[in-house]
């Protein structure tokens, strides 16, 4: 028998412990917003910034273009000609991005001037400077140019876009995003810890956070830090009354985890498309003006990054003394190794769970925030885009575990990031999938897990 499953009697656990948690949260998460530095304003460019936003009205022809080091291509220029005899330029902004609104549909010819590029860059098949896109209105057009540091390089030359600095951009990219998954990815493996389940809405709760935190922020108009507490105090909120109202109720009725799985699937799909009812399909921005960068040891990232790499830290760590060093971090490992054991020892398990899905939803929204604000957007698919990650993660590290929760994130976010190197964009996301089968295969305990026999 394990020590942490012998714990004597203890009080149930009051409200004053769940406000604590939160207040410890709001504390960290105001850190973060209040040290940041203002970012600068946005400059209108050609005609057209990065910010565009559709309506029943409205198309927006949109990109990014970043260096073949991953940074952005800031001040190329683009001119887009279509119906009509429409002629409208955009300019890359400080994030890499560009946008252009249009007011009629139909089909559009994006030229890129190669004069503007950065000094050293080259465009990919330069002989195609020019790309055909059709445009709908109330939709999003992508349009896509690569870069490269060789002339004449072509599409799939990855080794002339390969370079150290750049292994050293996307490494410490790679840190970055596993620190923000282990935020959701520690909760993620908490909640199966203490109940078995394994939670597929537990990225929409990511998404929660962003989109909340666009709404206060950019929306209301309100301060940024305020913003950030009453998504994190919202965010709580719902992992409380998820238990209360859905997940407790259907334990006492007995259900299998796979029911209870299935019921997680079908609350994901609703709230997916609930965003979407009411944020539409765009990507929104909690703020849009440009953020500033800071280059450290010839690796460039905004002020938010370093900033929210440095608090995740402090709440990572947080967690682990929490679950290590108090009677409740005790009691919920004792409730994640053995819930009988624990029910037999005094511990209220009920209590311990609903604490769980409670800071499980505020670390989730915490972990939405920041990467509403680092990734510079958020829409309604973001907690379906990392949810594969997350369990990838927490497969990784062995299911049930926070401290495998947090090295996988972190072994998850760098692999994912360093892909980049040799995949072109959101192919990087496929590399979490390869990754979780072949965990399974080979070791599906994971990192920190232990081999249990089944049958």
């Amino acid at each position: 028998m394990k020590p942490d499953t012998t714990i004597a009697p203890q009080a149930p656990l009051r409200p004053a412990l769940i406000v604590t948690v939160l207040a410890l949260l709001l504390g960290l998460a105001g850190a973060f917003l209040s040290v940041m530095i203002t970012p600068e304003p946005a400059r209108a460019q050609g005609g057209a910034t990065a910010s565009c936003t559709v309506d029943a009205s409205t198309a927006c022809i949109q990109g990014s273009i970043r260096t073949d080091e991953g940074e952005p291509a800031t001040g190329v220029v683009l001119t887009v000609t279509g119906p009509g005899g429409f002629t409208g330029t955009a300019e890359v902004d400080g994030t890499g991005r560009w946008a252009l609104p249009v007011t009629e549909g139909g089909q559009y010819t994006v030229a890129l001037d190669t004069d503007s590029l950065p000094d050293g860059q080259f465009l990919t098949n330069a002989e195609q400077d020019e790309r055909m896109v059709n445009a709908t209105l109330g939709a999003n057009a992508g349009v896509i140019f690569q870069l490269s540091a060789t002339e004449g390089a072509t599409t799939g030359d990855t080794a002339a876009a390969f370079n150290w600095d750049r292994v050293g951009q996307q490494l410490a990219s790679g840190i970055r995003l596993g620190l923000l998954l282990a935020l959701a990815a520690i909760g993620l493996s908490l909640i199966y810890g203490t109940t078995g389940l394994s939670s597929f809405s537990h990225g929409e709760q990511v998404t929660l956070g962003g989109l909340l935190a666009y709404v206060f922020a950019n929306q209301l108009g309100m301060n940024i830090f305020l913003a950030a507490m009453i998504t994190v105090v919202l965010c709580a909120a719902t992992g409380f009354i998820q238990d209360w109202a859905i997940w407790k109720p259907l334990r006492r009725r007995g259900l299998s985890l796979t029911q209870l799985m299935i019921v997680t699937i079908g609350l994901s799909i609703a709230l997916q498309y609930a965003f979407q009812y009411f944020f539409g399909a765009a990507t929104v921005r909690i703020q849009t003006a440009n953020p500033s960068t800071v280059t450290l040891a010839g690796i460039t990232l905004t002020v938010q990054s370093y900033v929210a790499m440095g608090i995740s830290v402090v709440v990572l760590v947080l967690t682990g003394l929490f679950l290590t060093k108090t009677r409740t971090g005790r009691a919920t490992r004792a409730v994640s190794d053995n819930p009988a054991l624990a029910a037999a020892s005094g511990i209220d398990v009920d209590r311990i769970i609903r604490l769980v899905w409670t800071v499980a939803a505020a670390l989730a929204g915490l972990s939405g925030v920041m990467l509403g604000l680092v990734l510079n957007g958020v829409n309604w698919m973001t907690g379906l885009q990392i949810l594969l990650l997350m369990f990838a993660a927490v497969t990784l590290g062995g299911l049930g575990t926070s401290f495998g929760a947090l090295a996988g994130s972190l072994i998850i976010g760098v692999i994912v990031e360093l892909t980049n190197l040799v995949l072109p964009g959101d192919f990087k996301y496929a590399t979490a999938l390869l990754i979780l089968i072949v965990i399974l295969l080979f070791r599906p305990q994971g990192i920190f897990g232990r081999a249990e026999r089944i049958g």
